[in-house]
């Protein structure tokens, strides 16, 4: 069917066509240049906010869905397509129907369906994985100016601040040969105060993770506040010493002692696995050593930013091993209870890492199960934000890893 030729000669097209179109006009031209190799029926299919379903992309409508399929990530042969971030076939009708997943590196966007007219050849296997990734890079140029894609990607209304909050975050998931990271937030709607960051540059991961005094649109200012501010003094190399005073005097500026969020900010070499980090009020990060020892990081917290209560800065190193794993949280996590007053609790929080990720899990889909786990235990919504960021260094000769 496919031939290399024909991929290089699909990709090409696609790439030119794809210049001046909108998100609405992806489905058609995808599937036209797909069928002229053989590739037949295509659809792409995105995740919502909360990674619950899997809903095509039509071109049609005020979110471009309109008469498309909605399926469960939990419940489907996509689902798991999307979970394990792994191709999966099925004869439909007396053809071969594949479900790809649509990967942006690491970060899950979403599934692309495939039939052909036969058993795929390697070639065409090839081609196929060829056009998932092409989907992925032209789903990320176009999301931020199509408000179709928002819409399509809630599946409720969203709050002001939680608008603000996945606007200005980073994606939820990051790989290279030397680090992994991921990261989940809950309630995906709703949430005000919690904001995770991060970044690299050169040889550094910059880690971030502020939980804001209270659960309104102010606290989401004030945790949006405190990472924009991290963010532009660490864009001017500011240490993380300086980087918290500068945080600490922009909010006192605009809320005047009235708000205050707690943080962790860290930075890690990824040459070396060395840590350094330093904590503003805020539970201590866990790291996991072996796959399975945790181990609370104790460093002496100052004050929580905005409160100006001129405890002293302690800034703390830890030397990590390759596949070390560390663990920021917001209290969210910990303290979600169920009917019955228990709170899900840290040895809970971490035992679930450590057994998901024993199992093989890729480390989104293993946040994606804890967030669900959070819920179930709280009854499905959650009174606080509760949010998760992980790090995994792999070593300085570390192997990519699989998504």
């Amino acid at each position: 069917m496919a031939s290399l030729h024909d991929s290089a000669r699909m990709v090409r097209a696609l790439l030119r066509a794809s210049h001046l179109s909108t998100f609405e006009q992806l489905p058609a031209l995808v599937a036209q240049h797909a069928d002229e190799v053989g590739l037949r029926r295509v659809r792409i299919f995105v995740a919502d906010l909360q990674q619950e379903v899997l809903r095509e992309v039509t071109g049609v409508g005020a979110d471009a869905g309109q008469g498309g399929q909605e399926l469960r990530i939990d419940a489907t042969l996509p689902g798991r397509v999307f979970q394990c971030s792994q191709t999966l076939s099925a004869s439909v009708d007396g053809f071969p129907q594949h479900w790809l997943p649509i990967l942006d590196g690491t970060e899950r966007l979403g599934a692309l369906r495939v039939e052909t007219d036969d058993d795929p050849s390697d070639d065409d296997k090839e081609t196929m994985e060829d056009l998932a990734s092409l989907v992925a890079m032209l789903l990320v140029s176009k999301r931020p100016n199509s408000d179709s894609f928002a819409r399509l990607s809630r599946i409720s209304p969203m709050s002001v601040s939680a608008e603000m909050q996945w606007t200005l975050m980073p994606p939820r998931a990051f790989a290279n040969r030397h680090v992994t990271i991921a990261a989940a937030m809950e309630p995906a709607y709703e949430t005000a105060g919690d904001a995770f960051d991060y970044a690299l540059a050169g040889h550094t991961a910059h880690l971030a993770v502020f939980d804001a005094m209270g659960h309104d649109t102010a606290a989401g200012l004030t945790a949006n506040l405190a990472m924009a501010t991290c963010r532009n003094q660490r864009r001017r190399g500011a240490s993380l010493t300086e980087a918290r005073d500068v945080i600490e005097q922009v909010l006192i500026e605009q809320f005047t002692r009235s708000r205050y969020t707690t943080a962790i900010l860290a930075d890690l070499d990824l040459r070396t696995g060395l840590l350094t980090w330093l904590n503003c009020g805020h539970h201590p990060p866990v790291l996991i050593r072996g796959g399975r020892w945790p181990t609370n990081l104790g460093c002496r917290p100052t004050h929580p930013l905005g409160t100006d209560l001129a405890l002293p800065i302690t800034v703390c190193h830890e030397q990590l091993e390759p596949g070390d794993r560390l663990l920021l949280y917001t209290d969210g996590i910990t303290e979600a209870r169920d009917a019955d007053g228990n709170e899900f609790g840290r040895e809970h929080f971490v035992d679930f890492i450590i057994r998901h990720q024993a199992d093989g899990l890729p480390v989104p889909e293993t946040l994606r199960r804890l967030i669900r786990a959070v819920l179930d235990h709280h009854d499905g919504k959650l009174n606080d934000d509760a949010t998760v960021l992980l790090c995994q260094w792999h070593g300085h000769s570390g192997q990519p890893p699989g998504p």
